[in-house]
């Protein structure tokens, strides 16, 4: 089954491709891997939500915006090689706006992970880092990149 049916049997449609908010390109390939920038939880051109996880924002909802920011970069590895190109997900990296004390980012960003185990099965299992910080670009609640390796 290609990865392009995987997505239509999960029903999910990839997004557009987020513009870029400064200097930089959504994903660049080097080799046999692809690189994206953090993206964040847009949705048709609008960020889904601002706000500290922990404060403004709840885990669960959080975990959702992770979901969509993961959606965003797979669109953005999809518009620079194509989807079927895909050999694995190597690493995801999360960060999360956390309001004072807040520590569970690592379930926050298992939004991003598990997306990639449904659709990639053993090819999404990945390593990853869950990083909280102060801010986010935008005031957006998470930011996640890849690292893909694709043939």
């Amino acid at each position: 089954m290609s990865w392009g049916d995987r997505l239509a049997e999960l029903g999910i449609e990839l997004p557009g491709v987020a513009a870029p908010v400064a200097a930089y390109v959504p994903a660049v390939r080097s080799g046999s891997q692809v690189y994206t920038s953090g993206q964040l939880p847009f949705v048709e051109g609008k960020l889904a939500a601002t706000g500290k996880v922990g404060a403004e924002v709840s885990p669960e909802e959080a975990k959702r915006y992770a979901r969509t920011a993961a959606l965003n970069a797979l669109a953005a590895v999809d518009s620079l090689v194509g989807l079927e190109s895909i050999v694995r997900i190597v690493k995801v990296v999360g960060f999360v706006a956390s309001a004072e004390g807040f520590t569970g980012q690592p379930a926050v960003i298992n939004g991003a992970s598990e997306l990639f185990g449904e659709i990639f099965g053993d090819a999404g299992a990945h390593a990853r880092s869950a990083v909280g910080v102060a801010e986010l670009p935008l005031g957006a609640p998470v930011e996640v990149e890849l690292i893909v390796e694709v043939s």
